[in-house]
């Protein structure tokens, strides 16, 4: 007597592998891009005499395969706009926007929401 077994499906075959990849790709990338538009929109609602130039050097850099920097490009004048630069202190000096620190705390409090989406977009690819 002879027995057969085979191993067949997503699981066995690397689709599921891919498509969990995919997915932590997507979520990654999502976030971030929640992230820099959360930070462009305080920023419109929160400076009195914008220019337009500092939030055109904000941007989303690939910094390694699992992470996505939102940034300001190192603008020099970026850490007196977010009140954590040496001219913030001491006080009475301007506070500052605070609008990188609170776009961080949004996005790692909607961090898990928004990759349950991507994980689910990509469900199907791995057999569930």
């Amino acid at each position: 007597m002879s027995v057969e077994v085979s191993f067949e499906g997503p699981l066995f075959d690397g689709r599921a592998a891919r498509a969990m990849q995919a997915a932590a790709d997507d979520a990654r990338e999502d976030i971030a891009e929640f992230a820099e538009e959360y930070a462009l929109t305080l920023m419109g609602a929160a400076f009195r005499h914008p220019t337009g130039y500092y939030e055109s050097m904000v941007e989303t850099t690939r910094v390694s395969a699992d992470v996505s920097l939102v940034h300001d490009n190192d603008v020099i004048y970026g850490p007196w706009l977010e009140g954590v630069g040496s001219r913030n202190r001491p006080r009475p000096g301007f506070p500052g926007y605070r609008h990188w620190r609170q776009t961080k705390q949004l996005a790692q409090a909607r961090g898990p929401q928004i990759a349950e989406r991507a994980v689910q977009r990509h469900l199907p690819e791995m057999g569930g």
